[in-house]
């Protein structure tokens, strides 16, 4: 019996730890087979390339992410082969089953919630009696009716064999996402979630943890990322996995962990400051929002001045990257309430802000009792929310616009000090803002359209001039510096116009190869010869001083020359600035 199980990925670079766990427990009585696709590939290739395998069973994990593609495939291989045995899990499936199987005939089985045991025990009856009433947390078809045995106990985790020893993993590990969880479950009971169903924590055996993340980075794995729903929900865990990590990592291995930030003790934040190599830990924090009466609503429990507390140590310590998540479209929270959620989270400069809309996922309270709060939601995957009693379709639409170039200008690290100083100088509010350029850039139709980097300049600057002329030069000059200072290598064309002629430009260079001392010690010390001035530097002017903005974050008007140096050999870039006024006494 040939057994195939299937996914697709949102991304190439994302593995299915799911069908590694089915795969691992399945053995050695069933050699089964994994194919990974993503959603972006045509369904006829993957519907192709599976008939090519000549499966009996072929069994597809299923997220709000790949359910539509998924019944797509399903529909097809069914057409080519009637005798074709079709099984569903994961997430999507687990819950409103009859309602699965009802909508795709084409299913023979659904695996109700956790998959390992019942997965090997269908496997079994498959090649035995057939008789799948003894199969606990399975949907199956029985003389045209549709049997739903209830779910199983929990598995002792402790017991589970290693998802990760499979030889054909190894040669993809360097290049892709590695997933691994130490514990299945949530002690929270956030109504929007899907792990609020799944009552209390269980935990992995800790060395068998420890011999799989050894094996993972042996093999090449650069990037793991911890599936557990709370990683810090066990201190004296969490540090001793931290302490693992900090002394048995390889070089160039990144690990990233979704924890509760208000929980974390600031001696731990300590300890990770202190002994974590920079990079090394990658942290996602679920804001979700700062209002405190839709977090009752939701049953999330949060204490936003720990919260914070906890973001700006790590940031402080600078050694881990963190990514923030907000949620529009939780119960009672309108426009004005979410405006003030964005300004709270963004005000501790996160890494990464992720702005999500809510889902009204199967199984979660908050889709039970849709009704208590007017909640119109889209009737496929991913079921993302119109519109509520206190937020129109309008306000959502809106706040994506916030969304679009929120990812384009902060995530991306593009414009930091350009916007900095719009949200400081310019704008009342950080969202003021990202909605303003966000409602702009969907008038100009550019939501439509690619970009290229020196694009994302042009718009923004093209905005500025038309709404805000009198700081739009200041703007361009924090805009050149973000520019030239974030390349790797000189720029041949700089997006804007040249303000210096050939003449002057000649001229600043002579009188700074003349008294190199201006431009500071570090610059001095390089003692450029003229002609790798020249090769490896970019010269422009900004109507402020920058060097003072760069040393005391003070704006003082006044023209400078910014000289950005691109060093060949390490690729490492550093700016320099001079007021214009010490360039003119140097020259007379």
């Amino acid at each position: 019996m040939k057994v195939v199980l299937s996914t697709l990925n949102a991304k190439y670079i994302h593995t299915s730890l799911a069908l590694r766990c089915l795969k691992a427990h399945a053995q050695p009585e069933f050699d089964v087979t994994l194919a990974e696709y993503t959603i972006k590939d045509p369904a006829m290739n993957v519907v192709t390339d599976l008939f090519r395998m000549q499966p009996d069973v072929v069994g597809f994990s299923c997220y709000i992410w790949n359910i539509e593609e998924t019944i797509k495939i399903i529909k097809m291989m069914k057409k080519i082969n009637p005798s074709l045995i079709i099984l569903l899990g994961g997430p999507e499936v687990t819950y409103d089953t009859r309602e699965w199987m009802e909508q795709i005939p084409e299913v023979d089985h659904i695996v109700i919630g956790e998959g390992e045991e019942t997965f090997k025990q269908f496997l079994q009856e498959l090649m035995e009696e057939k008789n799948f009433k003894n199969v606990s947390g399975i949907a199956y078809r029985e003389n045209g009716s549709i049997i739903i045995n209830p779910q199983r106990n929990k598995i002792n985790l402790a017991e589970l064999a290693s998802p990760f020893r499979f030889e054909e993993d190894i040669p993809h590990l360097s290049k892709r996402v590695t997933y691994i969880e130490t514990s299945r479950g949530c002690p929270f009971s956030c109504q929007f979630c899907l792990s609020s169903i799944e009552v209390g924590v269980r935990y992995f055996d800790r060395e068998k943890v420890k011999d799989d993340i050894r094996y993972l980075m042996k093999n090449g794995a650069k990037t793991i990322k911890f599936v557990d729903r709370t990683f810090n929900i066990s201190r004296s865990y969490a540090m001793e996995m931290f302490q693992f990590l900090i002394d048995e990592h390889l070089p160039g291995t990144v690990f990233q962990f979704e924890i509760t930030a208000d929980i974390m003790r600031p001696e731990v934040i300590q300890f990770l400051n202190d002994n974590a190599p920079k990079g090394l830990f990658r942290f996602e924090i679920g804001v979700q929002s700062t209002n405190d009466a839709t977090n009752d609503l939701v049953m999330r429990r949060q204490n936003f001045s720990k919260l914070t507390r906890t973001v700006t140590m790590v940031k402080e310590g600078g050694k881990i990257d963190q990514h923030l998540d907000l949620i529009a479209g939780l119960p009672e929270e309108d426009y004005t309430s979410f405006r003030k959620t964005f300004n709270d989270v963004f005000e501790m400069r996160p890494e990464e802000m992720q702005l999500g809309f809510l889902k009204m996922l199967r199984g979660t309270g908050l889709r039970l009792r849709a009704a208590d709060h007017d909640y119109v939601y889209m009737d496929h995957s991913p079921y993302e929310i119109l519109k509520n009693n206190v937020l129109p379709f309008e306000d959502i639409v809106k706040i994506k616009q916030v969304e679009d170039v929120l990812e384009k200008y902060w995530n991306d690290h593009r414009m930091d000090a350009t916007i900095e100083y719009l949200i400081k100088d310019v704008f009342n509010t950080p969202f003021d803002f990202f909605q303003a350029f966000g409602t702009y850039w969907d008038e100009q139709g550019w939501v439509r359209i690619g970009h290229q980097l020196e694009d994302l300049f042009k718009r923004l600057f093209t905005f500025l001039s038309s709404h805000y002329r009198e700081q739009a030069a200041i703007a361009e000059g924090f805009m050149k510096f973000d520019y030239l200072s974030s390349q790797k290598h000189k720029p041949r064309k700089p997006w804007w116009d040249d303000m210096l002629s050939k003449t002057e430009r000649s001229k600043l260079y002579q009188t700074i190869l003349s008294n190199p001392g201006i431009l500071g010690e570090e610059f001095e010390k390089k003692a450029f010869a003229e002609k790798d001035l020249y090769k490896h530097t970019v010269l422009d002017k900004v109507p402020f001083q920058l060097d003072t903005y760069l040393k005391t974050g003070e704006l003082i008007m006044g023209e400078s020359i910014v000289l950005v140096h691109y060093d060949p050999i390490t690729l490492i870039t550093t700016p320099y600035a001079v007021t214009e006024q010490v360039l003119e006494d140097k020259v007379s």
